[in-house]
């Protein structure tokens, strides 16, 4: 069993502390720097929700990072929240932000109880009232929420008070007042958000909202793990996926709705409407957590588990292993690579508490079951051209939380689990009963600042699972062009027997996808083509016998002959005013056991078009022209390959 490595962040969270009362380490705890805050049952409600107000008001592209931890306790007023009785004041509410990670300490979600709202709501943009077109969650990425029982009532906050005040003459057509976006029906909860923002191990008692107040655009999203014992409601959600959950109900679909292992699922039905419902996800590795029992903190490593269904929120034995992390090493962004490598080389794995981490040479993970668990968002950004992680071809290494920027140097790859040919001629000591993991892990390319990469993300390693992966070349922020943030694709898997469960990969410049490993699996799909891309000249495969119209997004190799995936979308904007054409949103080879089920193409806006969904199959999407069904000539679905 390893032991554990915590690396600490230093910043801004210490206003989250001076709002509130400051948790300091007992003797024997460990400290995990000043921006986490750990919340127990002595503090008061206003104290909490200060703490939640300091650590939820970030900007998009802000370089603080925070983490809210609740110890196992009840939290807030239970009054009214079974709706019989007004609810009291006396209520936890809070709004999560960018780079905000907030989350129960318990063995399991419901040893903490919030009794209000922990929740993430839309955003106003002034230029129109909120309901006719002048609010948003596209944006709301970076955060997460789990491990924890609500009891939802839920208020505006008074940020969203004062955020959310129109006044007269502010723009035409303008209704002077107050109309907040985080106010929601009593017993529901909002969790308005687009990519990388998880929903784990989280017991709603009552309805979940995904979608912003007024009915504003989203495109998300993932819930694992989770039970919602009323309705969820997905309203303007592009796409969804939710794993191994318990639901009471779901109402709503636009595009691209999949369901693996979900009891109270929809019904199969794609494409009218476009759910896609397995019965159970084929296989999973669940998130490693940090939990607060018996007086100590712990790290729990849940195992590899196949044809799943339903929660699995067990802490024993059976279903994992518990790291102590009495053998912690605290250390600080400002502590050298060199040292952290040391410590992993030593058999130590790695927590990441909040804070950017900037470094000449990779993280390396190289014994087997090492886990790297991010806290409150923590980023990677290469400096010398280098990867930020790398791990050998081992079986069992663990990486969940982080994010990573690609640096203003070029790099090769961010992210390669296990070599190209294996490691110094060594056979791959991958496991199907302990694979590898990524879990919540969400790569940039531009936007936070300058970067440039070949690929993403890459994994050599055979027996890997890749469950909430947000590989992303920036479509706004800072150096963003397509001379600029140059990255050819997000992700490329070369090993055997891997399998994604809700894979988001966006605007790269070439293949988003590339899958040359056999026996790969996909659950969920979601991707946006390349906004920027200048002429036709500049976005054409020439990589085959023959050159095609732009490089489809999931691409298979063409010598694979097993390959599954469910609910893929593929979407366009062209803006650049250019007439760009892509042949296919999807490619692969034509062979029995590689099999492709619900499908769709969608022209979002701009010029141009998607000539067919796989290959030569599926109808082509565009704009439509006046007297024609958008509907139709916009979405394209296809069942199968």
């Amino acid at each position: 069993m390893a032991a554990l490595l915590a690396v600490s962040g230093v910043g801004f969270a210490a206003s989250a502390a001076q709002a509130s009362p400051l948790h300091l380490p007992k003797p024997g705890e460990p400290d995990f720097g000043p921006n986490v805050t750990i919340v127990d049952p002595s503090w008061s409600v206003a104290d909490i929700n200060k703490a939640l107000a300091a650590a939820g008001g970030e900007s998009e592209f802000s370089t603080n990072r925070h983490a809210v931890l609740f110890q196992p306790g009840t939290y807030g007023s239970a009054t009214g929240t079974d709706g019989s009785t007004q609810p009291t004041a006396d209520l936890v509410n809070g709004a999560v932000g960018y780079y905000d990670q907030v989350a129960g300490l318990g063995a399991s979600p419901d040893d903490v109880t919030i009794n209000g709202a922990i929740h993430s709501d839309g955003q106003a943009n002034h230029q129109a009232m909120p309901w006719a077109g002048g609010e948003t969650a596209l944006t709301n990425f970076w955060r997460s929420l789990s491990n924890v029982k609500i009891n939802p009532i839920q208020k505006a906050t008074e940020a969203d008070i004062q955020a959310n005040t129109y006044v007269d003459g502010e723009f035409p057509g303008v209704i002077p007042g107050v109309f907040t976006e985080g106010d929601a029906d009593a017993g529901q909860l909002t969790w308005a958000v687009s990519q990388a923002a998880p929903l784990r191990r989280v017991d709603v008692a009552g309805n979940l909202s995904l979608f912003p107040r007024f009915g504003g655009y989203s495109s998300g999203g993932y819930l694992a793990d989770s039970k919602v014992s009323g309705q969820v409601i997905s309203g303007s959600q592009q796409q969804w996926y939710t794993r191994d959950s318990s639901i009471g109900s779901w109402n709503g679909s636009v595009w691209n709705m999949v369901f693996s292992g979900v009891q109270g699922a929809p019904a199969q039905s794609f494409p009218t409407p476009p759910m896609t419902t397995l019965a159970t996800t084929p296989v999973t590795r669940d998130a490693p957590f940090l939990y607060y029992s018996g007086g100590q903190y712990r790290v729990f490593v849940p195992k590899a588990r196949a044809n799943t269904s339903g929660v699995n929120w067990s802490t024993d034995a059976s279903a994992g292993r518990s790291l102590p992390i009495s053998d912690a090493f605290i250390a600080k962004p400002s502590d050298s690579v060199q040292k952290i490598n040391s410590a992993l080389a030593q058999g130590k794995s790695l927590i990441l508490t909040p804070g950017v981490y900037r470094y000449a040479q990779p993280i390396e993970v190289k014994r087997a079951d090492t886990v790297v668990l991010g806290l409150g968002l923590p980023t990677l950004v290469p400096t010398r051209g280098n990867a930020a992680l790398t791990t050998a071809d081992v079986r069992g290494s663990v990486i969940s939380g982080i994010t990573v920027d690609a640096g203003a140097k070029k790099s090769a790859v961010l992210i390669q689990l296990g070599s190209r040919h294996g490691d110094s001629g060594r056979a791959h000591e991958s496991q199907a009963s302990d694979p590898a993991l990524l879990s919540d892990v969400f790569v940039r390319v531009g936007g936070a600042e300058a970067g440039s990469v070949d690929t993403a993300i890459e994994v050599n390693s055979s027996h890997v699972i890749l469950d909430d992966i947000w590989s992303w070349r920036a479509d706004h922020g800072t150096g963003v062009g397509w001379t600029q943030n140059t990255a050819n694709s997000g992700l490329v898997v070369n090993g055997d027997d891997v399998t994604a469960t809700g894979l988001f990969v966006e605007h790269y410049q070439k293949n988003q996808v590339v899958w040359n490993g056999e026996r790969g699996t996909t659950v969920f799909y979601q991707s946006e083509l390349p906004y920027d891309v200048p002429n036709q000249a500049a976005w054409t495969d020439r990589s085959g016998r023959t050159a095609r119209d732009g490089y489809a997004s999931y691409r298979v190799g063409d010598r694979v002959r097993t390959h599954t995936a469910y609910g893929l979308g593929v979407y366009s904007y062209f803006n650049q005013g250019v007439d760009i054409v892509e042949a296919s949103a999807i490619q692969g080879p034509t062979a029995p056991d590689v099999r492709f089920a619900d499908m769709v193409t969608r022209f979002l806006d701009g010029s141009g078009s998607i000539t067919h969904v796989i290959n030569d199959q599926g109808a082509a999407v565009r704009l439509a022209q006046p007297g024609e069904d958008a509907n139709v000539v916009e979405t394209s679905y296809l069942t199968s390959n």
